[in-house]
């Protein structure tokens, strides 16, 4: 069994565990739980009523977070040679096409996010097993399959994200940094579940957001009343 700090056992009990925090005071609390030596991430479980089995209940989409993930993206564009300096000019960390197809075959996935457009999806497909499982494969559904790709490269850099329910029914996903003021944690919290909320899938029975749990890297969760969002 692993030891539980002195540090871990004070974060602990400033904890209820038989309570459901507000939004509001879970953006807080974290805060206060989350000192540690690096700047951790906030992060959301979200446990939703839906069978992922069921494709008429796959959860799945993108936000942008108004105040940004707190991470630094890197943005891989790859494109035809006459959207370069659109992709540059929009803050890609790497722009290409062949040479950076050849680096990917050869395992290279130094990167969060790849960027494409249509015509080059073909390409693409044959990499499907090292891209997918990394889920850096780009997807029309979640805007990095598109034709304006600096938009789509400026968006990424402002703190969009994608989300997906896993098999569990549950959607994990960052929402900025310990660093970041209790309002921007808590503003950026209510942007993906509002953005959750309004996916329900019409073929969802019972309760749809089940539970909620807020966390850091290092900390205990808190647990959120899904009433008050």
């Amino acid at each position: 069994m692993a030891r539980v700090t002195k540090k871990q056992k004070e974060f602990r009990a400033k904890i209820d565990p038989n309570k459901q925090y507000s939004l509001s005071e879970a953006s807080s609390l974290v805060k206060e739980v989350s000192k540690v030596n690096f700047d951790p991430s906030v992060d959301l479980a979200i446990r939703l009523g839906v069978d992922p089995r069921k494709a008429d209940q796959m959860v799945r989409g993108v936000v942008t977070l108004p105040h940004g993930t707190g991470k630094d993206i890197k943005v891989l564009a790859l494109v035809t040679p006459d959207k370069e300096a659109d992709a540059k000019a929009a803050g890609a960390d790497y722009v290409g096409l062949d040479e950076y197809l050849q680096k990917i075959k050869g395992g290279w996935t130094d990167v969060d996010v790849i960027v494409t457009m249509p015509s080059i999806m073909g390409k693409l497909g044959p990499l499907g097993r090292i891209l997918g499982p990394r889920g850096l494969m780009p997807n029309p559904k979640t805007g990095t399959v598109t034709m304006d790709v600096a938009k789509a490269v400026a968006a990424v850099k402002a703190g969009k994200i994608d989300f997906k329910v896993d098999k569990t029914g549950i959607i994990h996903a960052a929402i900025g940094k310990a660093s970041f003021d209790a309002k921007k944690i808590e503003e950026n919290a209510q942007e993906l579940l509002q953005t959750v909320i309004k996916l329900k899938p019409s073929t969802a029975k019972g309760t749809y957001v089940k539970s909620i749990f807020m966390s850091s890297t290092m900390s205990p969760s808190i647990e959120i009343d899904t009433k008050s969002v």
